[in-house]
């Protein structure tokens, strides 16, 4: 017997890619994979083929380990130098028998830092373990001619299967039977409308994967029907495990902020160590070796000084405030970095449906014989008007004068909107406001079609209540039901019996020989007919879904038994008219795309709609110009990865794709240099998500794999959100290079004044590392997180985005903070050099190093004012659009005064009591940065201006 042949040679293999299973017929196939259908498999090829395939799972890959990442943020180049600072500062200590505060106090911001990071990372990626639910516990299965059920890691490739409604599919595979068989592959293509499937079809072998009708897919559910499946493919082999290979196969890179960070880090280090080695070689040229060990102590203050200790905090800090503003406006941040990393995006590839379309059909375009109308509204509201217009034109959308329904115009329309409502099965359903369906949205549209009208389905269908069915079937691709008209709603002839029609145009037009015109029915003649079609031709080259409806007065109906009985009853129709509907873009999104092109970010469409829809909707929106060329998965197919790239740039809209196209689109797009956000809810989205540089999932409609690949959710499933939250991001990324000034240039400052104390003869290090800790952590610390809640500047969406590849010190920054910290420093070293020249003819000896730490510390709360805005001056700005900057400046003065006049902290930080005139020396050279920064911001104005004349 057949079940007893060994297994094909390993050409046929059935885990060969290059089989292609929508082409085989069925017996074809089951000969390739060499199983009886009546019998199945039996146990001896199960065990060998799970042996040669493995179990039927997804496999996944280990990630880090908790530690590993807990390492990784030790190997961080600044923690690593002020690790080496506090074991050294440490010793020295200990060696002169001091207690080590300044080694205990690196060492907890070193700590404090390395937590902060791994909490950032070791939030584990659970994609892949998402991927694995998808597959059915339990599966009928066929083995050695009995029935029974198995686990579904246990399917092998040959097994039969048998499916029905609520059961998921645990394996691809080809239909060998299918009774009424619907499966909803959203998870796979992104489109919700369940496909309805066909075992005998054969397919070519271009047909993308939403249409290959004659094959289930592992993780799609069954909505509909019955069928008998063999398996052809298992585990990693199936389009789920494809998937899951992809995203396995993508590699994470930095964001541009942790590249920025990373970049800091070096030059900070490099030029620390430069400065440091200057100062040394300088200070034994000077002196010799007999000050070698006061020369290391500078070096270690300098080596404190300048690391920004609080700047990890600062900048975590900074994106998760972004995440909360992100959250009103109905984006969920899942990684922080993406906050600033959404302000760098130059193109955002968009999924069409429930993302720049409301996922709600409407029907937009109503056509009789003589008239077209235009129907207005929005969702499933039954409120809207219709507008009859002489010609189907654009340029009638919005007439000043909207045309009246005439009594003609109400006749031709009202049996036609009667149908609508009647041959329906969908219930629409009002509350808080708020109109949805209940049933399949295609009926949904055709309700609130009904409603415009006036025409209420459950106020007819008590009037002229349905007696029979003839029910759709994806072969008759049409459906009737037959209404009893007592009351005579219709006034048709004297029949108490009315049949609707509505299905397919073409197929219900056949079954036509009459046709409403006005009032009245006249004979469908030839020119009638061709017209019609021409309309429907019309309607469908615009993207919309159309259907025909029909009536028919009844003398009398019978319950048919067969098929004949159905297809003589359907004869006969009066043809009412075509509808055309569109899932209808949200009203928001075509000012979003506008934003987008005033922002230089381009938006693309990629679905696995039908191209004409896809077109319509992207021009509609001005996503693309009307007739811009739509490539389609099948001719994506044929294109080199390098062809794809030079596609990319001038293709805006993509139809028809399946997963590895949407990868590959996103690919190309980076090669080309552009910086992409991705959107999806599926699982076929999750390998571009997590490829793209944004990942971002649908919170209503997205699935966990989605999502768990992802940088960021929209809760609203709204393309406008992803334009609001770029906004946020552009804004975040100005604010974190507003701080990053604000820090280092006072950083550069503290380097400068303590390298040059030595460079200039004076015998002790001005600062000590806890005093310079605490310039880092709380004089900078506090004003740089209020810096971080600077509104947005005017204009943040009206100009291109800032490249994501720009360095840190970009567009001027590196040459203004060396220019602060220069002035900074030249400041400080003149009050340092006149204080340690009064200390030394009387008084106390160390007053002066306490003047240097108050002025560098004061010097700094000038700059937080001056930094706010780079050409405005101080006195121009809304003192109140930031208190909370006001409010960090007042606080930090107050514990840098307590730093002198309370004993406790006075003993510990190892200040000194300065006299009210000390105090005030301090305050008018720290005010002198303030002054400077304003004097540059008036020579920078009278500059522009000159050049501009």
């Amino acid at each position: 017997m057949a079940s007893t042949q060994p297994s094909p040679p390993s050409g046929h293999s059935t885990n060969d890619p290059a089989t292609p299973w929508h082409t085989q017929s069925i017996e074809s196939a089951l000969q390739l994979i060499n199983v009886d259908p009546k019998r199945g498999l039996n146990s001896a090829q199960v065990a060998e083929k799970q042996q040669k395939y493995g179990p039927n799972e997804i496999e996944t890959t280990e990630g880090r380990r908790p530690l590993e990442i807990l390492w990784d943020q030790f190997t961080n180049i600044m923690l690593v130098m002020l690790i080496a600072v506090a074991i050294v500062s440490g010793i020295l200590d200990l060696r002169n028998d001091n207690f080590p505060k300044d080694a205990i106090a690196i060492f907890a911001i070193v700590i404090l830092n390395g937590l902060l990071g791994y909490f950032q990372e070791s939030r584990a990626e659970k994609a892949l373990a998402a991927l694995k639910t998808l597959s059915s516990p339990k599966v009928r299965v066929l083995r050695d001619g009995q029935m029974s059920e198995v686990e579904s890691p246990q399917l092998v490739p040959g097994d039969m299967i048998f499916l029905e409604a609520g059961v998921q599919v645990p394996a691809d595979g080809r239909l060998i039977e299918a009774q009424n068989l619907q499966v909803r592959e959203a998870t796979l293509t992104g489109e919700a409308a369940a496909v309805t499937k066909h075992a005998e079809t054969e397919l070519g072998e271009d047909t993308a994967l939403g249409d290959r009708v004659n094959l289930v897919f592992q993780g799609t559910e069954v909505v509909q029907g019955r069928g008998t499946v063999l398996v052809t493919e298992t585990g990693m082999k199936t389009q789920l495990g494809q998937i899951a290979s992809m995203l396995q196969s993508v590699e994470t890179e930095p964001t541009p902020l942790q590249q920025r960070m990373s970049q800091l880090g070096n030059v900070l280090v490099t030029g620390s160590l430069l400065l440091v080695a200057l100062v040394v070689v300088g200070g034994i040229i000077r002196t010799g070796f007999e000050y070698f060990e006061h020369l290391l102590e500078v070096s270690l203050s300098m080596a404190v000084a300048v690391v920004p200790e609080g700047l990890p905090a600062v900048v975590t800090v900074t994106l998760a405030i972004g995440t909360q503003r992100m959250v009103r406006r109905n984006a969920l941040i899942r990684k922080l970095p993406a906050v600033e990393t959404l302000g760098s995006v130059t193109t955002i590839c968009s999924d069409k449906t429930g993302t720049l379309t409301q996922n709600k059909m409407v029907v937009q375009w109503v056509r009789t014989l003589n008239n077209a109308y235009l129907v207005t509204g929005e969702g499933y509201a039954p409120w809207g008007e219709f507008q009859p217009l002489h010609e189907f034109s654009e340029n009638e959308e919005n007439p000043e004068e909207k045309p009246k329904l005439t009594p003609q115009h109400q006749q031709e329309l009202q049996p036609l909107c009667v149908a609508c409502v009647l041959c329906n099965d969908a219930q629409l359903q009002h509350q808080n406001d708020n109109w949805s369906i209940l049933g399949d949205p295609t009926e949904g549209a055709l309700l609130a079609l009904g409603g415009k009208a006036g025409i209420s389905k459950d106020t007819w269908d008590k009037q002229m209540p349905r007696i029979g069915e003839i029910p759709f079937s994806s072969e008759r691709k049409r459906m009737s039901v037959i209404c009893q008209d007592k009351d005579r709603q219709l006034r048709t002839e004297n029949s108490q019996l009315q049949m609707f029609t509505k299905g397919s145009p073409e197929l219900i037009l056949q079954r036509c020989d009459r046709v409403q015109s006005g009032s009245q029915s006249i004979t469908l003649q030839p020119e009638h007919r061709q017209q019609i079609l021409a309309q429907n031709d019309l309607l469908a080259a615009e993207g919309l879904r159309v259907l025909g409806l029909a009536y028919k007065p009844l003398a009398e109906y019978t319950e048919p038994s067969e098929t004949a009985d159905e297809d003589t009853t359907e004869n006969e129709l009066i043809w009412l008219g075509l509808v055309g509907m569109l899932d209808a873009p949200r009203p928001e999104v075509k000012d979003a795309v506008k934003r987008c092109r005033d922002a230089g970010i381009r938006p693309v469409m990629i679905t696995g709609d039908h191209q004409l829809t896809a077109a319509s909707i992207a021009h509609q929106l001005g996503i693309s110009p009307s007739g811009e060329r739509v490539l389609t998965g099948q001719q994506l197919q044929h294109l080199s990865q390098g062809e794809l790239e030079q596609e990319v740039k001038q293709v805006s809209v993509y139809a028809r794709v399946a997963p590895e196209h949407k990868l590959r689109i996103v690919q190309a797009l980076q090669k080309q240099g552009e910086f992409v956000a991705m959107t999806g809810d599926g699982v076929n989205d999750a390998p571009a998500l997590k490829q793209a540089d944004i990942g971002i999932a649908m919170g209503i409609t997205g699935t966990d794999v989605s999502k768990e690949a992802s940088d960021m959710i929209l809760l609203d499933d709204n393309f406008a959100t992803i334009v609001a939250a770029t906004e946020e991001g552009r804004v975040v990324y100005s604010n974190i290079r507003r701080f990053v000034k604000y820090i280092l240039g006072s950083n550069i400052g503290e380097v400068l004044t303590i390298a040059a104390a030595p460079l200039i003869g004076l015998g002790e290090v001005p600062l000590t590392p806890l005093q310079i800790l605490w310039m880092n952590l709380v004089t900078d610390g506090l004003p740089a997180l209020a810096l971080a809640l600077e509104p947005a500047e005017p204009g943040v969406m009206k100009r291109p985005p800032y490249s994501p590849r720009e360095s840190i010190f970009a567009r001027g920054l590196g040459i203004y903070m060396v220019r602060i910290g220069l002035i900074f420093s030249i400041l400080t070293i003149i009050l340092m050099v006149w204080a340690y020249d009064a200390a030394q003819t009387g008084g106390d000896a160390g007053r002066w190093k306490t003047m240097v730490f108050t002025t560098l510390c004061l010097a700094q709360m000038g700059h937080a004012l001056a930094v706010r805005s780079t050409n405005r001056l101080t006195i121009q700005l809304n003192p109140l659009s930031n208190p909370y900057l006001l409010a960090a400046v007042s606080v930090t003065t107050i514990l840098q005064l307590m730093l002198i006049y309370v004993a406790p902290l006075r003993n510990f930080f190892g200040t000194h009591w300065l006299s009210g005139t000390e105090l005030a020396i301090c305050i008018g050279f720290s005010s002198l940065m303030f002054v400077w920064i304003e004097m540059e911001k008036l020579v920078k104005r009278w500059w522009v201006n000159r050049q501009q004349s």
